[in-house]
């Protein structure tokens, strides 16, 4: 079994950052599926209910703001990734035998080998897939915390769009922004 891997949120000023891996079917058409930022949020919506009926696998995980600010984002995304490589292998007796990560670095899980693919989501179906399934839920997860229209996050996601920033010099930073990030205009602490 091979599984691709993708991140989404690495660059988000506020909420989590959510990784999944996905093991594709070869015998399902891709249907579609293609680098998330590609796709608009309608087609993302579909395209992930389509992944998870026909994917032989998945799993999405989730590390905080907090986890972010005390190791460092690339070390908190890596333990999101080897998180959803280990839930996969607890569900399959079949051990995972390659990982396909998106991106030029990953930090070595255990002694399953893997290939870093820059764009990797354009070029394999199970990294794209797994582009997807982040993105859909950490999309998901901005737009119900308590405080989304109060940052907007329904329309930012906790990216640094000119609304989010305004939203933080008014209302200072909630529980879900990452005091480790800096701005040019706006001093997170």
């Amino acid at each position: 079994m091979y599984a691709g891997i993708d991140e989404c949120g690495r660059g988000a000023l506020a909420g989590p950052v959510v990784a999944a891996a996905v093991v594709w079917n070869p015998d399902v058409p891709p249907n579609g599926i293609k680098d998330s930022k590609k796709l608009s949020a309608k087609k993302r919506q579909e395209l992930a209910k389509y992944i998870r009926e026909h994917a032989l696998d998945y799993a999405v995980s989730f590390v905080n703001s907090e986890v972010i600010d005390n190791k460092n984002i690339l070390q908190a995304t890596f333990d999101a990734m080897h998180d959803c490589v280990s839930q996969i292998e607890q569900r399959n007796s079949n051990r995972l035998e390659h990982l396909f990560v998106d991106g030029n670095c990953f930090r070595p899980f255990t002694n399953i080998p893997h290939t870093c693919i820059v764009q990797g989501d354009n070029v394999r179906t199970d990294i794209a897939a797994a582009s997807i399934l982040a993105k859909v839920s950490r999309d998901e997860h901005m737009d119900r915390l308590p405080m989304a229209v109060e940052y907007d996050f329904v329309h930012n996601k906790g990216y640094g769009t000119a609304k989010h920033l305004a939203a933080i010099q008014t209302h200072g930073l909630s529980s879900e922004h990452r005091r480790s990030f800096r701005l040019k205009n706006v001093y997170l602490q």
